[in-house]
């Protein structure tokens, strides 16, 4: 393992559920959090398990998917959710909640890339 980072990836984006990098485990502590954000049937595929940067690749483009979701649902609410006969007091609720989303996930998107950047730097493609 490398442990000569070439940057501190403990930052405000770091997961507090990962430990850090170069410590005990903390490659299997990546490895338990990025699979926690794909759907739980990619558990099941070895490669992905094997591989912490393959699976935190994965688990940038699963965020990133689900942030294109979320957009589109905050962008169309308001004109679309009054058909369903929802409540004005709903409609805006649902707003504040798709919003809160897209904040949340873009957290995540920055946490996943910290991880697998430092995932790579550490060598664990090599396992």
């Amino acid at each position: 393992m490398n442990m000569a980072l070439t940057y501190s990836p403990i930052t405000s984006d770091w997961p507090c559920q990962v430990k850090t990098p170069g410590s005990f485990d903390w490659e299997r502590s990546a490895t338990r959090w990025l699979r926690e954000l794909v759907p739980a049937r990619y558990a099941s595929y070895p490669t992905l398990m094997k591989h912490p940067v393959l699976l935190g690749r994965h688990a940038q483009i699963q965020v990133q998917h689900e942030i294109r979701v979320a957009r589109t649902a905050l962008q169309t609410a308001r004109s679309e959710l009054p058909a369903l006969g929802l409540p004005e007091s709903v409609i805006e609720h649902t707003i504040k909640m798709y919003a809160a989303e897209v904040l949340q996930l873009s957290h995540i998107a920055r946490s996943v890339r910290a991880v697998t950047h430092a995932l790579t730097d550490s060598g664990a493609t090599r396992n």
